[in-house]
C-alpha cells in the first residue's frame, strides 16, 4: 500500500521512483555495433595478406557501425576503397549477411557464408601457350 493514489488504468504517478537496470538501459539507448568475429577477421586478413604480398593492396580500415561492419581495402591510404567486405545481419535470412562491393558500390558477390563470398578474390590459373 502506498501513500499516493493510483491513476486510472493502474498507472503510477510520475514522481514515483523506479529501479532500472543500467546495462539494459544503455543497450536500449545505444545498440551494440555490429562487429566481425575472430574467425571472420582471420579469413579476411588471410586474403588481405596474400594481396599485400602480391602488391595489389596497401592499406585497410575496419568500421563497426550500428547496422553493419565494413572492412575496406585501399590501394593507397588517401583514396576511395578498392573493395568493401560488409557484414549486414539484417540480410542474413534474405540474400546473405556477407557481401563484397567494388569502388562504385556494385555488389560483386553476396552470400550466407564468408569463405564462399571471399572466393571472388581467388584468381583463376590460366594456361599460357
Amino acid at each position: 500500500m502506498t501513500d499516493q493514489p493510483e491513476l486510472p488504468g493502474g498507472e503510477r504517478p510520475r514522481d514515483t521512483a523506479v529501479v532500472v537496470n543500467l546495462s539494459e538501459y544503455r543497450q536500449s539507448r545505444d545498440p551494440v555495433p555490429v562487429t566481425f568475429h575472430r574467425r571472420e577477421l582471420d579469413a579476411i586478413l588471410r586474403i588481405y595478406g596474400r594481396m599485400v604480398g602480391e602488391g595489389e593492396w596497401k592499406d585497410y580500415a575496419i568500421d563497426h557501425l550500428k547496422d553493419r561492419a565494413v572492412f575496406s581495402v585501399f590501394k593507397r591510404s588517401g583514396e576511395m576503397p578498392l573493395f568493401r567486405i560488409e557484414k549486414n545481419p539484417k540480410l542474413a535470412n534474405k540474400q546473405g549477411a556477407y557481401s563484397v562491393l567494388n569502388t562504385h558500390g556494385t555488389i560483386l558477390k553476396r552470400g550466407h557464408e564468408l569463405p564462399q563470398v571471399l572466393k571472388v578474390f581467388d584468381k583463376v590459373l590460366k594456361l599460357i601457350d
